[in-house]
């Protein structure tokens, strides 16, 4: 029985001081993920995906890019 109790107990102090680590850990990724993820696109990268992805046209490019002041 009492080889019992000291593994349960032991366990029990792996999960007391393993929760509050990986919970940390978790809060500290998610705030620091957001400044590191990719930079904000500014509507002429958008513009020249479409026209990459052939959403729009050589003249609908233009026109838009000139209405960008690109």
């Amino acid at each position: 029985m009492y080889g019992f109790e000291h593994f349960g107990a032991g366990w029990g102090m792996i999960l007391v001081w393993l929760v509050p680590i990986l919970l940390v850990a978790l809060v500290v990724r998610y705030v620091l993920g957001d400044r590191e993820g990719k930079a904000e696109q500014t509507p002429l990268d958008i513009l020249k995906s479409r026209y990459a992805r052939g959403e729009i046209d050589q003249e609908e490019f233009q026109r838009k890019k000139q209405e960008l002041g690109g």
